[in-house]
């Protein structure tokens, strides 16, 4: 049944529409689709939270002057499998690719790479990474913090002090596509929250807490002002991943940690420590992958628990979910839709314009 607090669209005409208004920042025609691309893949792979519902911010921290256009990265430690590399706070998705290309480079060259990324802009959806490695046939882990308005409390703390700080890792296998686990440590990305206050949406317990502390289940709490926090996954398991990724993500990247209070500002700023492994390079007589290959075949032989249909691995609802929303179109709920034509229109793009390039 057609929802009738959002529109469905088609990924081809909104790519062009989203770099429409990319490019009205100043970016590149390279750049502006490099942007359109990742951020309409997130919402095909059916994370919204990292798709085109984030052009309002990127529009307001180009205007406020957080985030820089048609940046290159500057690497600034060469030490063969180590790169340092700064991301001159230019779009995480242009930059990101860039990055990771050089990487993936001295993996293979090395058998491994370290890449600390630091003061880039926002990097979407941090699977997107792993899954360049693992095309490559490389095995990578990606450690991630946010350097923005704090939004994630501590455990056993009544108010944010840290971002969601996301940890993904890739595992690229012979038989099968790759296994992509990509989480935030919180226990659901802001931006899905973002999503749940559009559509008018309350989400379950456990999740979050007001001002003052108290456990609510209204998402405004973490998008509209006077914020609370979102809640670590797991307890201390995910705080403890969360403080990793600090460290690992901002500390170590040479990105900056988040240690003092940012109001009102748009950007967003990540920090990210990558480790690349050529398996080839470890392996002996093709261990590795004979072994996950058996493993994949025991956990798939489990029985089906009910209300399931079948056991997925990481990466596989994203499949799944890309498929489907290749063929059939997505929604964008109403309220996101009109936040991101107000975008346009700061730019100067009427929003007439980018309606005519959604309906193709």
């Amino acid at each position: 049944m057609m929802d009738d607090t959002a529109r469905v669209v088609r990924p081809q005409p909104l790519r062009d529409a989203v770099a429409r208004i990319i490019a009205g920042t100043g970016s590149v025609e390279r750049e502006a689709h490099q942007v359109a691309d990742n951020l309409v893949l997130a919402n095909l792979k059916g994370h919204d939270s990292h798709g085109v519902g984030m052009v309002p911010r990127y529009v307001d921290a180009y205007l406020e002057g957080g985030l820089q256009v048609n940046r290159e990265p500057l690497v600034r430690v060469d030490a063969g499998p180590m790169l340092g590399i700064d991301g001159q706070f230019g779009y995480g998705q242009s930059i990101g690719e860039a990055a990771m290309t050089m990487a993936i480079a001295r993996a293979r060259q090395h058998g491994v790479c370290v890449m600390g990324l630091g003061q880039v802009h926002h990097l979407g959806r941090i699977g997107h990474w792993a899954e360049q490695a693992a095309n490559q046939g490389l095995v990578s882990l990606h450690f991630v913090n946010v350097l923005a308005r704090p939004l994630v409390a501590p455990w056993g703390g009544a108010a944010s002090r840290f971002g969601t700080n996301p940890c993904c890792i890739g595992i690229p296998l012979r038989n099968a596509d790759p296994i992509i686990l990509d989480y935030a440590t919180s226990v659901v990305a802001q931006g899905k929250m973002r999503v749940a206050h559009n559509k008018g949406q309350r989400v379950r317990e456990g999740m979050l807490i007001d001002p003052e502390g108290t456990p609510t289940t209204d998402p405004a709490v973490v998008v509209t002002e006077p914020l609370g926090a979102l809640l670590t996954f797991g307890e201390y398991k995910g705080f403890g991943m969360a403080l990793v990724c600090e460290l690992l993500g901002g500390a170590l990247s040479g990105g900056g940690t988040c240690h003092q209070e940012v109001h009102g500002q748009r950007r967003v700023y990540n920090g990210m420590l990558s480790v690349l492994i050529d398996p080839a390079r470890l392996d002996r007589d093709d261990h590795f992958f004979r072994e996950s290959d058996a493993f994949l075949a025991w956990l798939r032989s489990v029985p089906v628990a009910p209300g399931f249909d079948k056991v997925r691995v990481a990466g596989e609802p994203e499949r799944e979910a890309m498929a489907q929303r290749e063929r059939d179109g997505f929604e964008v709920d109403l309220a996101t839709w009109s936040e991101i034509l107000n975008a346009a229109e700061k730019l100067g793009i009427a929003a007439a314009q980018v309606e005519s390039a959604v309906s193709g």
